[in-house]
């Protein structure tokens, strides 16, 4: 179930606006309920890298749906108009006759014979050696060990042991599985879980518990830790975030709170104590730890904390904690994305199948053109048709938003400035206005030094008699009025 977050968190991940304290409790740097007031709001600013991070991967998943739906046709390829029946399952976001013309490299357009009226769409030989691939990482024993540890420790953070199939359907993406997860792993590992029916539905269900597994990733980075004693999550503040002395010290206090392990049960702690949020604190961390991307969709991470009954909970993590999980609005969602694990908008760890992910990324951003776009002065463009010969080259998302162009303008370098970006073109206008006097200067014919000097004069007069210069018009026309005296004089 999805559900749209308060309006606060919204304009905090557009705008960087102060968010307001948490219903039911202090915010944070204040002493109490009664000090909400005087409290210090915390307040999330962009974050250009990991903005980047999100919006790079823009339409990535409809494609990857469309992908595995035309592999599953007899045919393996379907007319326009079956694409667009299952536009919304597909999640398709635009026209779906845009879309699917948008990734040449990726879908093939043909008409088949004696039909001719709907256009229809397969799969390129390029994607299909990809999608080769991609089965070959599905297939190592290595993964689909790895693949069923995930599976086991999330079941372990449920608090009853089980869980529906459809909750984990929609957690595939972002947990690295296959689509036939029932069939493929699910048997393979009997001791671990198993598939039985609920009311009216379908779980998966913990066979064995797993006291290896369940280790938080934080309690596998502490060294000689003691249970009950506190562990201090790093923290990531983005560029141009000011945190006050009242919001240091309500942080300092906060990580020595005793940290309770996601695997363990919290739900007995008041949901207004500093003691459940930091409990909160860790299960989202660890959530997002079991995502090979290390990021995830808002509003299906609020489904899960409804499941797991600390939907609240996981909202006061993400307005509190600016620190640890950053919420990008790019690519018009909201997406949770686990700070630690990105450096310069960068995954640090690269799970297999995100270097997939990656690879379908490059050829979707490789168009068929005819026309070559040949950069002048300042930043216009003028296009000139090539030879005829069709060309491949990567080229950038032309429908981007506007801020996803300014998010990594002159560099990809996490947390840049727009100020210098706009001094760097500005040195460029400057530089191109100096080259043209240069030639001008060149190309100019050469005439007598009388003519150079008196065109200066004219040109050092104008301007010092300019319209918006009365003091200089006062000054050059008294001495207009004392040449000509003179000169009247001469005469006489």
């Amino acid at each position: 179930m999805r559900s749209a977050l308060p309006k606060r968190i919204g304009r905090s991940s557009l705008d960087g606006h102060p968010l307001s304290p948490a219903p039911g409790r202090a915010p944070p740097g204040g002493g109490g309920a009664g000090d909400a007031a005087a409290a210090t709001p915390v307040v999330c600013v962009r974050d250009r890298g990991l903005d980047h991070a999100v919006e790079r991967e823009k339409f990535l998943i409809p494609v990857f749906n469309l992908k595995n739906l035309l592999k599953s046709e007899p045919s393996k390829s379907l007319p326009i108009s079956a694409i667009a029946e299952g536009r919304d399952d597909l999640r398709i976001p635009i026209r779906p006759i845009d879309f699917v013309r948008r990734y040449p490299s990726v879908f093939a357009e043909f008409l088949p014979g004696n039909v001719g009226v709907h256009p229809h769409f397969k799969l390129t030989d390029e994607v299909l050696e990809l999608d080769a691939e991609e089965q070959l990482v599905y297939q190592r024993e290595s993964y689909r060990q790895e693949a069923a540890d995930r599976v086991l420790k999330l079941l372990m953070i449920s608090k009853v042991l089980k869980m529906p199939l459809d909750v984990i359907d929609g957690l595939k993406w972002d947990m690295g599985l296959p689509q036939d997860f029932v069939q493929s792993i699910v048997p393979e590992f009997p001791d671990c879980f198993r598939v039985v029916d609920g009311e009216g539905v379908q779980v998966l269900e913990l066979v064995c518990w797993s006291s290896d597994l369940a280790k938080s990733v934080m309690e596998k980075r502490a060294v000689n830790h003691t249970k009950g004693k506190p562990i201090e999550f790093t923290m990531h503040p983005s560029k141009g975030f000011e945190m006050d002395k009242k919001l240091k010290k309500w942080i300092d206090e906060w990580q020595r709170l005793p940290y309770i392990s996601p695997y363990e049960n919290g739900l007995h702690l008041s949901q207004s104590s500093e003691e459940s949020d930091k409990w909160a604190v860790a299960v989202l961390h660890e959530l997002l730890n079991l995502f090979i991307s290390k990021k995830t969709d808002r509003d299906d991470m609020f489904g899960l904390g409804e499941y797991l009954g600390i939907r609240s909970r996981f909202k006061r993590a993400l307005l509190d904690h600016p620190g640890i999980f950053y919420v990008s609005s790019k690519n018009r969602t909201h997406t949770v994305v686990l700070k630690e694990a990105f450096k310069r908008g960068s995954l640090i760890e690269q799970h297999p199948l995100m270097d997939m992910r990656n690879r379908y990324i490059h050829l979707m951003n490789k168009v068929k053109e005819e026309k070559k776009v040949i950069a002048t002065s300042g930043s216009k463009q003028t296009k000139k048709v090539s030879d005829g010969s069709d060309h491949q080259r990567e080229v950038e998302d032309e429908n981007g938003d506007e801020d996803d162009a300014e998010s990594m303008s002159g560099s990809e370098v996490e947390d840049g400035d727009e100020d210098e970006d706009d001094d760097f073109e500005g040195d460029e206008e400057n530089g191109n206005v100096r080259q043209t006097r240069t030639r001008a200067h060149r190309n100019a014919s050469p005439r007598g030094n009388g003519i150079r000097e008196s065109n200066l004069s004219l040109k050092y007069n104008s301007r010092r008699s300019r319209p918006g210069d009365k003091s200089a018009g006062e000054s050059h026309s008294k001495k207009t009025k004392r040449v000509l005296a003179k000169l009247s004089t001469r005469n006489v």
